[in-house]
């Protein structure tokens, strides 16, 4: 399939998108301040910059998109133009992904892992319930979680 817009344009609209302080990291971020954690942001002193870093706690959280990091759910969909480019950027995040995700854990950094379809879309889950889990896991697990939609 051809894409409706030029090159130029394309290229425009791709770099307006964000990678740091996207909507579902704000809503969090607000979320984890208002019951009074403290925490770094995109800390680029440790593997794939996570979203928050809870030094206290040894821990870290990473808010997905699920698009930019494949996840099997309503909000992603392959592109139908470039799929070439499209598979093999995305399955790079995917990798790049898993690598952080390993040297952290050697580290011995807990991660949690928050997707966006969790905060948004027609799977998305009440702030508060997501909340608790972040609380939960923060407070008591103390291992590698994923938050997901419904």
């Amino acid at each position: 399939m051809i894409d409706v817009v030029d090159k130029q344009t394309r290229s425009r609209m791709m770099s307006g998108i964000k990678g740091k302080n996207t909507k579902p990291e704000l809503v969090i971020r607000e979320a984890l301040y208002e019951k009074g954690y403290r925490f770094k942001l995109h800390d680029d002193n440790l593997p794939g910059k996570p979203d928050f870093v809870l030094s206290e706690y040894r821990a870290v959280i990473f808010i997905h998109g699920c698009f930019w990091h494949w996840h099997n759910c309503h909000l992603f969909k392959w592109p139908s133009t470039r799929p070439e480019f499209w598979i093999k950027k995305i399955k790079r995040n995917r990798e790049v992904d898993k690598r952080n995700y390993i040297q952290l854990k050697k580290n011995g950094w807990y991660i949690l892992t928050v997707w966006e379809c969790a905060l948004k879309g027609k799977t998305r889950r009440p702030l508060d319930q997501v909340m608790n889990s972040v609380e939960c896991w923060l407070l008591y697990e103390k291992r590698h979680k994923t938050i997901k939609g419904k």
